[in-house]
């Protein structure tokens, strides 16, 4: 052990001190989310709960899964999460390990093309017409096909293979006679788990938080995502509170109203919750690419 002089163990000291604070600060609101979906509606509106839950109740869930809609979206929100996130790794990779590799003509070229599109876009009206003649309007490709591609992520992926896969594995597996295809399923993707895990992280968030586009593409209610769909129950719970049609209904409202919110935050965010540690040990490396050379 090193001896620490009085300044470095002050130092260290206020260090901790920063990011217990800043652990309390980020926690807390997960915390309290979680205990007032448990508590009765009226305790949290009087501002009684805090850490425990009050009055304990299980009405905020109860009424979401006696809800077809919210069943059916959050099934739907499944779906184009698990089906989107593999075209993004799909598509990610095959665009990115190309472009890692020396002996591709033009990947600079090409590399500049795909940067250039991160700084203009069609805008809403013409994407909405090509979703339109393409036939995609109200079907879950509207909603997958034209973020199928990040050109950041991309970018992202190809500076993982150039700096972490070592050029000579791949040209020593060349010279046993593997592809590149074989190289890649063989060689390159066994070493990239921190970079793809990163990636299903990115674009399962994404997708999984996604409502504008299934706003503007989709008019089958059956086919709407979970975050449409609590998006109406959070607009249809305000107007009833502006319309107020009797005290004693508007307070069962209003009272119903809070309790379904606070659960379905819990609910919605549950999926993504449970992803993080399954990803984690692979994140932090991850995260840190491009930080560090040598």
């Amino acid at each position: 052990m090193v001896n620490q002089s009085l300044g470095d163990k002050l130092f260290g000291w206020v260090v901790y001190a920063l990011l217990a604070l800043i652990c309390v600060i980020v926690l807390y609101p997960l915390i309290f989310v979680l205990v007032a979906s448990f508590s009765s509606p009226g305790a949290v509106m009087r501002g009684e709960v805090w850490l425990w839950p009050k009055d304990m109740t299980w009405i905020g869930y109860k009424k979401i899964f006696q809800n077809a809609e919210i069943l059916t979206g959050y099934a739907n929100t499944l779906l184009y999460t698990v089906i989107g996130t593999a075209i993004n790794l799909l598509l990610s990779i095959a665009a990115a390990y190309p472009l890692s590799r020396k002996d591709l003509y033009g990947r600079n070229v090409i590399s500049g093309m795909m940067v250039l599109t991160m700084f203009f876009s069609g805008g809403m009206v013409p994407t909405y017409l090509l979703i339109k003649d393409l036939g995609m309007l109200n079907s879950m490709w509207a909603l997958i096909l034209p973020g199928a591609i990040s050109v950041y992520n991309v970018l992202i992926m190809r500076t993982f293979f150039q700096n972490f896969i070592p050029q000579e594995m791949q040209e020593a597996a060349a010279m046993d006679g593997c592809s590149n295809i074989g190289t890649l399923v063989r060689i390159v993707l066994p070493l990239s788990m921190p970079i793809i895990a990163v990636m299903i992280l990115f674009y399962s968030v994404g997708h999984w938080n996604a409502y504008f586009s299934a706003l503007m593409y989709l008019t089958d209610r059956e086919k709407y995502p979970l975050q449409l769909i609590l998006r109406e129950i959070l607009i249809q719970g305000q107007m009833q509170e502006m319309q107020g049609v009797g005290d004693n209904v508007l307070a069962e409202t209003v009272m119903q109203s809070e309790a379904i919110k606070y659960a379905v935050v819990i609910v919605a965010n549950l999926p993504v919750l449970l992803l993080y540690p399954f990803l984690q040990k692979y994140f932090a490396k991850g995260v840190m690419i491009g930080a560090v050379k040598g």
